[in-house]
């Protein structure tokens, strides 16, 4: 089986990476920006007709898509999260037909949820931003393609590697700079918000099997961690995790109450979260990826936070 991993250099997509090489006969294809990659391409800018002939070339059973831009303006996101799918799918119809596709979704697209309620890839989709209205606007690309595609829509991220651009590393690094100082302040944004962390390596997980599950899959499966946590737990686990024996000033975000959370500035302040603004409660239904996918999350948000501070997989 020859499998294309598009942003494999990503945060999710090493991992799904590593996971796909452990395939027996699998032979994993990296692509990206990187010219080093295996297939060259910026989804981004490159052509449809460009990328039909280097998939052509690549002659994929199954591309991963774990490209995406969670930061930068809305421009940006537009170009790598809706264009960057839709000239996918345009590609693998000429090119690869046959080809399945995985796309990896948000559960921003979801936009503000209801306490206590779970949603189900049934729900309606009200982004609240525009990364939540640019990733949805590729999860359509996908399932309106005709192609043999499924989406994964993921929950929030954490564990082993966590980028500094979102907050589970963001804290890690900062903690690691505080270290012992009894005198550290690390200043927060509200952590009232309510948010579905699913650990990485559950997420890879979920990647490889909707890649070797046999017959057509759902069109959006929910990838979570099936319960939503305030992201004060996950602060103060990783704090207990780092022994940090400094002090956390929590900050309020505005009038509106919480606005999703926020990543440690340091001294001078805080700031929030464009990924989830004005969502203060989100939690996925997983029902549906243990049916088709015989998946559940086998990480706990202890495990994925003593992951991310040892830095182990």
């Amino acid at each position: 089986m020859r499998i294309l991993v598009l942003g494999h250099t990503g945060y999710l997509g090493r991992h799904v990476v590593e996971r796909l090489r452990a395939l027996p006969g699998a032979t994993v294809l990296g692509g990206g920006r990187s010219p080093a990659a295996d297939l060259p391409v910026d989804l981004a800018t490159v052509r449809p007709e460009r990328l039909a002939k280097a998939l052509a070339a690549a002659a994929p059973d199954t591309v991963v898509n774990c490209a995406g831009a969670t930061g930068g303006d809305a421009v940006t996101l537009a170009e790598v999260n809706a264009r960057g799918p839709a000239v996918l799918c345009a590609a693998l119809r000429e090119a690869a037909p046959a080809a399945r596709l995985v796309h990896l979704g948000s559960a921003a697209e979801y936009g503000p949820g209801v306490p206590g309620v779970p949603v189900t890839e049934s729900a309606a989709t009200r982004p609240a931003g525009p990364y939540g209205a640019t990733k949805l606007a590729g999860t359509v690309a996908v399932t309106a393609s005709g192609l043999d595609a499924v989406v994964l829509r993921v929950g929030n991220p954490v564990g082993p590697g966590a980028p500094p651009s979102g907050l589970p590393g963001r804290l890690a690094g900062l903690l690691r700079a505080a270290g012992p100082d009894p005198d550290a302040v690390l200043r927060l944004g509200d952590l009232s918000a309510y948010r579905d962390f699913v650990d990485v390596r559950d997420v890879a997980r979920a990647a490889v099997l909707a890649v070797t599950v046999p017959g057509r899959l759902p069109p959006v499966l929910n990838i979570g961690g099936g319960r939503a946590v305030p992201v004060r737990e996950l602060v103060h686990g990783l704090i207990r995790r780092a022994g940090f024996p400094g002090r956390i000033e929590e900050e309020a975000t505005g009038p509106s109450g919480v606005t999703g959370p926020t990543g440690p500035t340091g001294p001078t302040g805080s700031a929030g979260s464009s990924r989830s603004a004005e969502v203060s409660w989100q939690c996925s239904d997983i029902t549906a990826a243990e049916a088709a996918l015989g998946w559940r999350p086998a990480h706990t948000l202890d495990d994925a936070l003593a992951a991310l501070w040892e830095g182990d997989r």
